[in-house]
């Protein structure tokens, strides 16, 4: 990962609970001036859920980015490259 990334994805896979799971996350700048964070998650192979959060610029976009890596590292998950 680099040092300010602006794309992830994470899996957490155990087998023994049946637990495939996905997350992953990118800035993107919107209409106004700001930037979006996207936000996919959900079992691996399927569409699964999504989310879009507004941020005043691309910096709080990867601030919030990076607070959610750390936060999913915590509860198992790994980045993939």
């Amino acid at each position: 990962m680099s040092l300010f990334p602006l794309s992830t994805y994470m899996q957490r896979i155990h087998p023994e609970k049946n637990e495939w799971r996905y997350y992953a996350m990118a800035v993107q700048p919107d209409l106004f001036g700001g930037a979006a964070l996207l936000r996919r998650w959900g079992r691996i192979g399927t569409k699964g859920t999504m989310r879009l959060d507004l941020h005043a610029s691309e910096g709080d976009a990867a601030n919030a980015l990076a607070a959610l890596v750390r936060y999913r590292k915590k509860r198992g998950y790994q980045a993939i490259s």
